[in-house]
């Protein structure tokens, strides 16, 4: 049986055994992005909790998938097995406090200088504000990436493509120039960002490369390419943050 022909069977009689196989046809997607998200999650929790979480995702993706939809069931699926697997993480809340203060505290400050300086801040500057030193404030920005990147890894993921919500309730004319207006400002405030930031952001979203790939390509450490994504996602938040956009 083709793959369209038990998505057709299962949508109406919705049977365990063909609900299996769809299963089945996708765990590989759910596979590929555990492992891709095992690269900065791995000293936390195991790869196969990962896969455990898609799996989640992975279901629910296929219980409210619309086959009406001109859309490719893997696109669709793919951000929210992610957000399953994000979802599950936060609520194992191994973040310290004390971090998400010194992420926070980075934040205003990065916020504060571009401000005043009409420009993203060097990592010297914003440490010598922060009255922090330089290693200091590199070794933060490495280890708050992890969850600076989840409020935004949705949006940049989709490429304002679609949306994750109930398409009948969010597929409004009205909802669908909002996405493409938000989309058009992302990439404008990606396209304003310094030549590494919005390289790591390219190569990282668009071209779905791991830290170690990247940082072949540009010749820098995995640790490297870390701090560079952490301040771009900084920067971008509060950017969307002025224009009402995002938390």
């Amino acid at each position: 049986m083709k793959i369209e022909e038990i998505w057709q069977k299962y949508k109406i009689t919705k049977d365990r055994a063909l609900k299996q196989l769809l299963i089945e046809e996708y765990i590989g997607l759910v596979k590929v992005i555990a492992g891709r998200m095992y690269n900065y999650y791995g000293s936390k929790i195991e790869y196969d909790d990962l896969v455990g979480f898609g799996v989640i995702g992975l279901i629910d993706s296929i219980d409210k998938f619309d086959l009406s939809k001109n859309i490719k069931f893997e696109t669709y699926a793919q951000i929210r097995i992610k957000g399953s697997i994000i979802d599950n993480i936060r609520k194992l809340d191994w973040i310290p406090r004390s971090l998400r203060k010194k992420s926070k505290e980075i934040q205003d400050a990065l916020s504060y200088l571009e401000n005043k300086l009409g420009r993203i801040p060097s990592n010297e500057e914003l440490a010598g504000y922060l009255n922090m030193s330089l290693q200091e404030l590199e070794e933060t920005l490495a280890d708050t990436v992890n969850f600076n990147v989840t409020s935004l890894e949705e949006l940049l993921a989709n490429q304002g493509e679609y949306c994750i919500d109930d398409y009948k309730a969010k597929g409004t004319p009205e909802n669908i120039l909002e996405k493409k207006e938000i989309c058009r400002i992302l990439g404008n405030i990606i396209d304003e960002l310094p030549e590494n930031q919005k390289m790591v952001i390219a190569l990282y979203y668009y071209e779905e490369l791991t830290y170690k790939e990247i940082g072949a390509i540009l010749e820098l450490s995995e640790s490297r390419i870390s701090q560079i994504h952490s301040k771009a996602i900084l920067s971008i938040r509060n950017k969307l943050m002025k224009l009402g956009i995002g938390s």
